[in-house]
Formats: structure tokens, sequence, C-alpha cells
């Protein structure tokens, strides 16, 4: 099991492609890897009450959420023989069409690194305290409900 210390999490803005590509290069040399599953979260262009979103600024109580983002990495880690779990969330004002989540698993098989991935989106949703407000495109807004 990876008992680190906690990572880092939070990325101010949007999660760019760029670090994506990163990752995704930085693990080629682990042989012992044979699966990765990624997941992104993008922010969708929704209609609400007539009013189209624009952007979501996400804000949360960040020593908290970290630390519920360790707990939940070291209790999949427990759960499933994953050789790695990465995951980065956006703070801040993220546009409509820009990522905002990205979680990456890596293990020796498909089936094990594909079932973390939805464990941790999953646990994520339901555990960490991140807010977002909907901005809409006539720059009002409100609090978002998570589905």
């Amino acid at each position: 099991m990876d008992k680190k210390k906690p990572k880092k999490v939070f990325v101010q803005g949007a999660i760019p492609p760029e670090k994506i590509a990163q990752s995704i290069a930085n693990h080629q040399s682990k042989t012992n890897i044979g699966a990765h599953s990624i997941f992104l979260g993008q922010i969708r262009a929704d209609e609400v009450n007539g009013k189209a979103v624009g952007a979501i600024e996400y804000s949360a109580y960040e020593e908290m959420a970290e630390k519920v983002f360790h707990e939940i990495r070291e209790a999949a880690f427990s759960k499933f023989d994953i050789t790695c779990a990465h995951i980065y969330h956006s703070l801040g004002k993220v546009k409509t069409g820009e990522l905002c989540l990205f979680v990456f698993t890596s293990s020796a098989h498909r089936k094990i690194a594909i079932d973390a991935c939805t464990y941790f989106v999953e646990e994520i949703k339901a555990k960490v305290p991140i807010f977002g407000k909907e901005i809409f495109e006539d720059e009002t807004h409100q609090w978002k409900v998570n589905k």
C-alpha cells in the first residue's frame, strides 16, 4: 500500500490537457502496468431555469478536502490492486468545455484499473467538501447541486 503523505490535488483553474498527456507519458517506463483508466470531468453548458451555464467556480475547505482525498486514495489502495493513482481537481473558475477533474488509475489488468477509477470518482462526488457555483452567461450565479 502507498502510505505517503497526502498529495496535493488542487490546481487553479482548468486542468490543462498537457498535464494529462504528461501523466500518461510518465508511466511508459513502468512495465509492471498493463492498464490505465482515466476519468475526465468537463464543464457542461447546462441550461438551468432558461439560463446557460458559462462556467463553474469551485471552492473548497482545502485542508479538509486534501485529507478526504488522501483517505479515499488510501482506501482505494487497500481495496484494489492498483499500481498508481493520481487525482487533480480544479479550484477557481472553469469555463464550459474545460476540464475540472482528472482521475488516473493504473494496474496490471484493465478491470482493476477501471473499477478503481470508478470508485475514486464516486467517492470524490460523495465525500469531498468541494463546492461549485454555476456562473451563467448573464453573470448571475447559483450553487450547483451534484447529481
